[in-house]
């Protein structure tokens, strides 16, 4: 654990001094001009916390008030945070918006997510690649908080932990998903209430994972440099294990590897934080853990099928009350995985869809505040994020769908995102991806998904060509070779001597007769047609 002067986490570095958090005001200044979040610039400005939609009466699921330090987010840390302006983006308003490039975030480009399995070799070796680089790479935006308020003294105390990139997104979901702490801060023992995640279970669930892949997309092309990466997805319908469980891409099953270096995973042992009283410390924990197809099948029978899918995306309301895990006939639930995806019914006693796959897993994955840390997470939720998009296509939902009050904690529509800072609320993420500057291939039409689909073919037409083209000339020779023999064998029945009275003897060369016996047209025709015959047994496929 670390006590940072100049800190944040996702709580963005330059806020989480000590100043910053007795001030509550996160408004770092641009360092094109030197302004509080690019004033003079008209990137944007400091501006009060909007504070009406935190307000808004929730469900019953969490009956408390100023227990935790997520309810009502960010105003216990902060109450005046950048509000950024056209294409701007960020904690100072220095980053371009999703869907806009360039120095001045002028360019508009759509950015186009691919199925894993047609990337090509130098494709696959890039993610792998970003994904290490990210592992080993402190964050230089972010650090993670490591205590709650209270043990901070509200705010005197900055207690925050430096981590990777990686590592930041793997703490967001910590964060986001931990039990409420009931008991005074590290006094073991102290009770937690359980039945609240701010992400999970209800109607948030898919606009905060949409938000959580655009800034994992975002941190990727930062630290790489490359403004063309974008999150490939696993397309796991119908599929009987892991086929992204490879050396090529995620790493095999139990020990993983070689894949994305994951030495070692954090913020994985919710009982022991729970008994302690305390906030995951950022500490390694030990290795990942993944071993696919070894799990409850009473709980997971099999792997979502494509008649599940289909029937998920059938469904024309996004949410129904109460909101939760329980409801019935909700698109929402039934794609998180607790509504049955054959009926609709909530609170199933099995899990499918989403869940099935964390649960086939059978290792990190399964762990709700510990899944992040698998690289399978972001080619998971990929492929969750892309079904999402294809429900909005498809039924085309008016922004009043998504519940405006009501919801569990945390998933109001105006409420602040935990624990993004810059702040996002629920319903901006409802919303097609097009507006947010990426496109799926699996939504392309018929003829761009074919062409997309072909690469990996195309290379192994690529690797094998030589041995093709060995195999057409062998083709083109031996008919001709195979014609010799015939025409050899009709002149030895016709001039049995030639063979036996010294036309080999000769001459050290093969010396054939000087003139061939005279043929009439039709015999001619006849050995042509041959000829044509032997040729064709050899040249088809």
């Amino acid at each position: 654990m670390l006590s940072l002067a100049p800190a944040a986490s996702q709580f963005p570095r330059r806020c989480a001094s000590r100043v910053a958090l007795l001030s509550r005001e996160c408004c770092p200044a641009w360092d094109g001009d030197g302004s509080a979040c690019g004033v003079r610039s008209g990137r944007g400005f400091c501006a009060d916390v909007d504070v009406e939609g935190p307000t808004r009466p929730h469900g019953p699921q969490y009956p408390f008030s100023g227990l935790d330090d997520r309810e009502r987010w960010p105003l216990v840390f902060f109450n005046r945070t950048c509000r950024c302006a056209g294409p701007f983006m960020g904690p100072d308003c220095s980053d371009c918006s999703f869907g806009y490039f360039g120095a001045d975030c002028g360019q508009r480009r759509e950015s186009l997510r691919r199925n894993v399995l047609h990337l090509s070799r130098a494709e696959r070796r890039r993610l792998v690649s970003y994904l290490n680089l990210a592992k080993t790479t402190h964050s230089p935006d972010y650090v993670v908080a490591t205590g709650t308020y209270r043990e901070m003294e509200n705010g005197s105390r900055p207690l925050f932990a430096d981590v990777s990139s990686y590592d930041v997104f793997v703490w967001m979901h910590y964060y986001v998903s931990r039990d409420a702490l009931m008991g005074a801060p590290g006094v073991p023992g102290g009770d937690v209430w359980s039945d609240v995640d701010f992400a999970h279970w209800a109607p948030g669930f898919l606009p905060w994972h949409r938000l959580y892949l655009l800034h994992w997309e975002h941190d990727i092309r930062k630290l790489t440099g490359d403004m063309t990466f974008a999150l490939p997805y696993w397309d796991w319908r119908d599929a009987a294990g892991c086929d992204v469980c490879t050396d090529e891409l995620m790493g095999g099953p139990q020990p993983p590897g070689p894949g994305p270096a994951q030495p070692r995973v954090m913020c994985s042992r919710p009982d022991d934080y729970n008994s302690r009283g305390v906030l995951c410390d950022a500490q390694p924990e030990g290795p990942l853990r993944r071993n696919p197809g070894n799990h409850n099948r009473a709980v997971v029978p099999r792997l979502p099928t494509s008649a599940d899918v289909d029937f998920t995306l059938g469904l024309e309301d996004y949410d129904t009350p109460p909101l939760d895990r329980t409801a019935n006939m909700s698109f929402r639930n039934t794609m998180e995985g607790f509504g049955d995806p054959q009926t609709g019914l909530g609170n199933s006693s099995q899990m499918g869809m989403h869940a099935a796959l964390h649960v086939f897993m059978n290792g990190t994955m399964s762990s709700v505040q510990g899944s992040a840390n698998d690289p399978l997470f972001l080619l998971h939720h990929a492929f969750i994020d892309s079904l999402y998009e294809q429900w909005l296509r498809r039924h085309q939902p008016s922004p009043s769908q998504y519940p405006a009050s009501g919801a569990p904690i945390g998933h109001n529509g105006d409420y602040n995102m935990v624990p993004f800072l810059p702040l996002h609320t629920n319903a901006e993420l409802f919303v097609s991806s097009k507006q947010l500057g990426y496109e799926y291939s699996s939504l392309l039409d018929a003829n761009q998904r074919l062409a997309e689909s072909m690469t990996p073919y195309l290379e192994r037409l690529q690797d094998t060509w030589p041995w093709l083209v060995l195999v057409g000339l062998l083709g083109a020779v031996l008919p001709v070779l195979l014609a010799a023999v015939v025409t050899a064998t009709k002149r030895y029945r016709r001039h049995p001597s030639w063979w036996s009275g010294g036309g080999w003897r000769r001459s050290s060369q093969l010396v054939l007769p000087e003139r061939e016996p005279l043929l009439s047209a039709g015999a001619k025709q006849q050995e042509q047609e041959e000829k044509l015959a032997a040729a064709t047994i050899w040249v088809s496929p």
